[in-house]
């Protein structure tokens, strides 16, 4: 199979497992035949990373203090 996100009609026929994987972890692949592009399969995105656990981080910070969120705003800028 061709290096840098290409592949042949033919290795999509014969090496598919490979391109599969290829495709699993959201690569692009641009198809080719004879050497010319003819299309393009685009993987789907791997799931996006878990968001922090944001109220444990103001808890950290702040303590038990309780502020409203402009002013956890402001405080994350450093203009409290």
């Amino acid at each position: 199979m061709a290096p840098m996100g290409k592949a042949s009609v033919s290795d999509l026929r014969y090496n598919f497992p490979a391109i599969e994987r290829r495709l699993r972890r959201g690569e692009e692949i641009e198809i080719t035949k004879r050497g010319k592009p003819i299309g393009r399969l685009v993987g789907l995105a791997a799931k996006p990373k878990e968001l922090p656990d944001f109220v444990a981080r103001a808890r950290r910070i702040l303590g038990e203090k309780r502020i409203d969120a402009v002013e956890l705003v402001r405080y994350g800028r450093g203009e409290h």
